[in-house]
């Protein structure tokens, strides 16, 4: 596109037990997780808290990322929204001053944020390339897409049990994915 800025090409793989590849994995995401944060926490000095703590946490386990099972932002955009939920949560359990109404009404929890709903897309897009095809199909064309058991079954040429099925373990498949990736819904 002309006119804009090139973009620089995203690097997949970082040692992040050393400080250089914790460095330049926060050089890479940190600006971008940082307004993450601010856009769901509406706190600048917590949205810092966030980004610092997702680094902390991702040097910490650095034995435990594996590019195979997501991409190395996916893999910090989940640790970050995993904080952004619990700091979330730590302020509805203790509130720290009370604010304004009319502030109040303009903050709303943080499911219904836009940016919130398209991390947790990618996470489940993640997630979904571990499912087996077959179940991945079915979850897709009846769970997201909301269309019909026996519509979906005759289009496969499976019976609607055999649909059920997919569904019920390609369901299964899933929520054991996020788990390994670390994703707390």
């Amino acid at each position: 596109m002309p006119g804009s800025p090139p973009r620089r090409p995203l690097r997949t793989e970082h040692d992040l037990s050393r400080d250089d590849g914790i460095g330049a994995a926060y050089s890479e995401h940190g600006a971008e997780l940082y307004r993450f944060a601010l856009r769901q926490l509406d706190d600048e000095g917590a949205a810092t808290d966030v980004v610092q703590e997702t680094f902390v946490r991702a040097w910490r386990a650095a034995d435990r990322f594996d590019p195979s099972v997501a991409s190395l932002r996916v893999w910090l955009f989940a640790i970050a929204r995993n904080l952004v939920v619990d700091e979330t949560r730590r302020r509805a359990a203790r509130p720290v001053t009370p604010q304004p109404p009319d502030l109040l009404t303009e903050l709303g929890p943080v499911t219904d944020n836009a940016d919130d709903k398209a991390v947790l897309s990618w996470l489940v897009e993640e997630a979904l390339q571990r499912v087996r095809p077959e179940a991945r199909s079915a979850l897709v064309e009846t769970y997201l897409r909301g269309r019909p058991y026996a519509e979906v079954a005759a289009e496969q040429g499976v019976p609607v049990g055999t649909l059920r099925s997919r569904v019920f373990y390609g369901l299964k498949a899933l929520r054991l994915a996020m788990d390994e990736m670390g994703v707390e819904l």
